[in-house]
């Protein structure tokens, strides 16, 4: 079997998509999913310049591809890049499962497990509005709640404001929905670390889950100075694009979670040997997953076959995000993703139906200080 096409498939709906399309000799296809949203057009231009190099490949040479796409360009990839290789990766996995007749997971060493824990997105204007959004959560199964740190209107982030809302938050959120549901707050990289600091110690006695990127991820070593400083859950990793980035959270001990993206580390191939160095520090995965039904197939198949797995984000249920394109996505029961059992990520793509999608150059917002001064959104 030789790979004979690689498409790439850009949409709009809730967010922009980029997915990929690899097609081979044999009539199978595999379908996978980029991240870095908001860049699309950057990752397909990278996927334009893979795709010589992929016609006539084996597609069942999963490792020797990547390290080719990875290592063939001289510069190392990162982001862009990396994002493109997930895509093709997570492609070249369903391609390979659907060739064998298994679920992706088979070929990953199996399952450990029944199911997969998921976390909800939660929002409101006002503390009443998000405690409003969080109970209608945990009244339709879910276990796990996530929202993150707040702004003010205009885009505009005071630090100090930001802190004490979120206290209130944390504090009203415990009392709504108990001590049995989990709370996760995404701080986004927004603090610095004197304010990070000020805003874990305050919500230690309500026991979060953990705290999301509480602070940039640049610097490593600024993980250094808060992990010696609080005993609260660190998850980190979202914006990593490879394992040489995890390396010093990961050898130091830095994190308690490793938000590990498929859609920008690499795609499974590299997921799983950040999944397998976490495991050897006891570090637990709560996989990043902002966009896609592609996306959350591929992560639902790395989590079932993962020993040390944590939670998995989903942002939308299966079906509420592009049910006319990708086809039989995966169920979810209370707050629980199930185990699919059709060959491949078990989903199927409709070129055609993409088409009522068309794409549109979307913007991430973009957040400043109160004197004009740029921060991260």
């Amino acid at each position: 079997m030789k790979i004979t096409d690689v498409t790439v498939y850009l949409a709009k709906e809730w967010r922009t998509f980029l997915f990929v399309i690899v097609d081979t000799d044999a009539g199978i296809y595999g379908v996978g999913e980029a991240g870095i949203t908001g860049r699309e057009l950057a990752v397909q231009g990278a996927i334009e310049h893979f795709k010589p190099l992929l016609i006539g490949q084996d597609p069942f040479r999963i490792e020797h591809i990547w390290q080719m796409l990875f290592r063939g360009g001289f510069f190392p990839a990162e982001s862009i890049l990396t994002a493109a290789i997930s895509a093709i990766d997570i492609a070249l996995w369903d391609i390979k499962g659907k060739a064998l007749g298994v679920p992706v997971y088979e070929l990953l060493g199996g399952r450990v497990r029944d199911k997969v824990l998921t976390y909800a997105h939660n929002s409101g204007e006002s503390v009443g509005a998000l405690i409003e959004s969080c109970q209608k959560a945990v009244e339709s199964g879910w276990k796990v709640l996530r929202w993150h740190l707040s702004e003010q209107a205009g885009n505009i982030l005071n630090p100090r404001q930001a802190v004490l809302t979120t206290l209130k938050q944390v504090e009203a959120i415990r009392g709504a929905v108990g001590d049995d549901i989990e709370l996760c707050l995404d701080v986004h990289t927004r603090l610095d670390l004197a304010d990070t600091l000020w805003l874990c110690s305050a919500i230690e006695q309500y026991r979060p889950f953990f705290v999301e990127d509480p602070l940039r991820v640049e610097n490593p070593q600024s993980y250094r100075n808060l992990r010696n400083r609080t005993s609260v859950p660190i998850a980190v990793g979202e914006q990593y694009s490879s394992k040489w980035e995890f390396r010093q959270v990961i050898e130091e001990d830095l994190i308690d979670y490793a938000r590990v993206d498929l859609c920008i580390c690499g795609g499974i191939t590299e997921a799983k040997k950040i999944v397998g160095w976490c495991e050897t520090h006891y570090i637990d995965v709560a996989v990043h997953n902002p966009i896609g039904p592609v996306a959350t197939s591929a992560c639902l198949h790395l989590n079932l076959a993962c020993p040390n797995f944590a939670v998995q984000e989903l942002p939308r249920l299966p079906n509420a995000s592009l049910p006319d394109v990708v086809l039989n996505q995966p169920k979810w029961l209370d707050g629980y993703l199930l185990p699919p059992d059709k060959p491949g990520l078990g989903i199927e793509f409709d070129r055609a139906a993409i088409q009522k999608y068309p794409f549109e150059i979307s913007e991430r917002p973009h957040l400043r200080n109160n004197d004009g001064s740029v921060t991260n959104w």
